[in-house]
């Protein structure tokens, strides 16, 4: 085939399975120089142990989420034929003898994480009711016959390994040839009959009775369409015309993944086709609900040590939100996080629980201990302290590993009052209207993390709402508190806390008895004009003005004595808000277990391909950490790779680039390179060799879209980009 290339060659693909072999995660990594580092071997452990567990949970955490789902799609298939089976003699089996059943499966937009949920379906459904299950692409099912293929080889068993797929080949493909000679449904009904066993359904004496599920019944075809809207509708029209016809002789249940909306299914298939499929719609957990249980389970818990500062977990959200709706690309970008931590920070094998981190503590040499003066915030603590405790820190490092126990010891505690202070806040603000702190709990503990919470505005409009508040709402909002500090394991101060809001809740059940039934009401006919207004007027120059006008008529009238209750468990909340939600940042030692590299996480997670690529070939030294690459800014390094070299002469160019020109450039510097004068070069002629790495160059260039071919002058080419570094 003729091309317009620079240049011609051969081109080898490989097979599919090469881009999944990916460099495993090692120790090396975590070993900066040649000497083995004993500190970084115990950082790659203590980091693989950790992600171990964290993928553990997050795993738990998916199966429990997707167990009502699929316990609903497991009920479905099951009943599916069997309702068929048992009323042959009923108008409705007559009505629906040419129906297929299919499962309409509402996932949402978070495509990434179809796959998983798919896989736990497909392994779920062979585990417990047929081995008959099928999973198809859009993009590998571009025809009718390639859908019968896929299913036709997937349920009979025609397709190899992957790791086998090199080395049979040829073997391969001639016997896929001969499988495709009989890819149709009639082969499928033939091959199902001679391989399965005949139901006792059919026999003449249990007509009546209904067949026990994976002994009498035949196990269901289930095939699963992973992603609906990717399929060509001629050809999804087709398969399930085809289909239909053999719904009597083949159990077939069908599985859609649609990523959008039901009604998908009807803009696909006109009314004569989705009239042959029985349809009933399943709705996944959203995938914003999915994201809150996982940030529940790792982040927002003192079981795992690891934490990330307030700007990462941002990155994370953001592109979360912005891009992809993915739980699994935002458990990845918190496993790329756990690794830059562990790999960036030497005190990172601290990170770890308690009783282990005081062992480590105990074992840190003296270039440790001389890491941890260093920390800044231990250097702010240090500078706290009179001056002989100053004077032990600095000097004896036994009486630091004591104190760095007790700090590491006092850092968990922390986290132990933090979270369950952080849920029981959101459990109160966030029923209030226009969410002053956020609706979700993961926007209010990013404010927390970055700030003292109760210094910004959104925090005193809150409580001022809570101001508000009739007996029966801060009633119940202090019934959800006691039951989240019942629910986690409370420090001696948090049980105080627990003690006080029992109390709160005994006064407030008292109140009744004590105040008068008449101040009762008339302190609610008080409330509920302006509570009204309040609902009703949304903008905030009415909302000021209320909260102004009640804050003046509170000061006129004397206080009733639910209003006193009321402003007392207000100020205990604050306490508790002010004592407990400290940011991170001032707790010495911090950085051990808290990362704050975002910039490092957008720059991987938000890839810009052109700037790194422009930064590759401008400086290869960015990447490849060669001294001998090492040169100053605009000046061409000849030690540097041809395509390298070639990009930096191309800079220097207009819009058309004379190719003679640009190979005799790239040959003087190669040849200086090289240590050869250019002046005992033989005149007019060009070593083959540097003609070949120059053409082959050009044509990479070509190939990453720097350059293209041009008509206007046959040994030109034009120059496709401007503003190179």
């Amino acid at each position: 085939m003729a091309t317009c290339s620079v240049s011609k060659g051969c081109f080898v693909f490989k097979s599919k399975d090469s881009r999944k072999r990916q460099r495993p995660v090692t120790a090396d990594l975590f070993i900066k120089g040649k000497a083995v580092s004993e500190n970084g071997r115990l950082r790659f452990s203590t980091y693989e142990s950790l992600w171990q567990q964290m993928k553990a949970e997050t795993e738990r955490l998916q199966e429990n989420l997707n167990e009502k789902i699929f316990d609903s799609l497991l009920s479905f298939i099951k009943k599916s034929h069997i309702q068929l089976h048992s009323k042959q003699n009923d108008w409705s089996y007559r009505m629906r003898c040419c129906e297929i059943p299919t499962a309409a499966v509402v996932l949402g937009v978070n495509v990434p994480d179809h796959e998983i949920t798919f896989q736990s379906l497909s392994d779920l459904l062979k585990k417990s009711l047929t081995p008959h299950v099928v999973c198809l692409q859009g993009k590998e099912c571009t025809t009718v016959k390639q859908v019968l293929q896929k299913v036709l080889m997937n349920l009979m068993g025609g397709t190899v390994n992957d790791k086998e797929e090199d080395e049979e080949d040829i073997h391969h493909s001639v016997h896929f040839s001969q499988r495709k000679m009989h890819c149709s449904m009639a082969s499928l009904s033939g091959w199902y009959n001679a391989t399965t066993p005949k139901s006792t359904s059919d026999s003449p004496s249990k007509k009546t009775k209904t067949p026990s599920l994976g002994q009498e019944q035949s196990p269901p075809i289930v095939i699963i369409f992973k992603d609906l809207e990717s399929f060509l509708p001629k050809v999804l029209q087709d398969f399930i015309t085809i289909s239909s016809n053999y719904i009597q002789q083949l159990p077939l249940v069908l599985v859609f993944g649609i990523a959008t909306s039901p009604i998908t299914i009807h803009r696909m298939l006109p009314h004569a086709v989705s009239s042959l499929l029985c349809i009933e719609l399943f709705q996944s957990l959203s995938s914003t609900e999915h994201l809150t249980s996982v940030i529940d389970k790792l982040v927002l818990t003192t079981k795992f040590p690891f934490k990330l500062n307030g700007k990462v977990l941002q990155v994370l959200i953001s592109i979360f939100l912005y891009h992809d709706f993915s739980v699994r690309n935002f458990v990845k970008g918190f496993q790329l996080s756990l690794l830059e931590h562990f790999y960036s920070q030497p005190l990172s094998c601290l990170c770890s629980a308690p009783d282990e981190a005081n062992t480590r503590v105990q074992n840190l040499t003296h270039d440790d201990c001389e890491l941890i003066r260093q920390v800044p915030s231990f250097m702010g603590y240090v500078e706290k302290q009179d001056s002989e405790k100053q004077i032990e820190l600095l000097t004896n490092d036994q009486y630091l590993k004591d104190d760095v126990q007790k700090l590491l010891l006092d850092l968990h505690i922390y986290h132990k009052n933090y979270f369950p202070v952080l849920k029981c806040l959101h459990v109160t603000t966030s029923s209030l209207p226009k969410y002053p702190l956020g609706k979700q709990i993961r926007e209010l503990y990013i404010t927390c993390l970055e700030r003292n919470i109760w210094e910004t505005e959104e925090y005193s409009s809150a409580f001022q709402l809570l101001g508000m508040m009739s007996k029966d709402e801060l009633v119940c909002l202090l019934q959800k508190c006691r039951d989240i500090l019942k629910s986690s394991k409370q420090p001696k101060a948090l049980i105080d806390t627990l003690h006080t809001l029992e109390e709160f809740l005994t006064r407030f059940q008292k109140l009744d008895d004590i105040v008068p039934v008449a101040e009762v009401k008339e302190d609610e006919d008080h409330k509920k004009s302006p509570r009204k207004s309040l609902q009703e007027k949304t903008d905030l120059y009415q909302l000021q003005k209320t909260l102004m006008e009640m804050k003046t008529s509170r000061r006129s009238k004397k206080l009733s004595r639910f209003e006193v209750l009321r402003m007392e468990v207000l100020e205990f909340l604050d306490k508790l808000v002010r004592q407990y939600l400290l940011p991170p940042e001032t707790q010495p030692l911090h950085e051990v277990v808290y990362f704050s590299g975002a910039g490092t996480i957008r720059r991987h997670l938000n890839a810009a391909p052109r700037t790194a690529l422009q930064t590759a070939l401008s400086n290869p030294y960015y990447y490849l950490q060669n001294e001998v690459l090492r040169s100053e800014g605009g000046t061409i390094t000849n030690t540097a790779p041809d395509i390298c070299i070639v990009y930096k002469l191309h800079l220097e160019c207009g819009r058309l680039i004379n190719l003679y020109d640009w190979l005799q450039a790239f040959i003087t510097v190669v040849n200086a390179a090289e240590g050869k004068d250019p002046d005992k070069m033989s005149n007019g002629q060009v070593d083959e060799v540097l003609h070949a790495r120059f053409i082959r160059a050009v044509s990479e260039l070509e190939f990453l879209g720097f350059v293209k071919p041009t008509k206007q002058k046959t040994d030109h080419v034009a120059r496709l980009t401007w503003g190179g570094f």
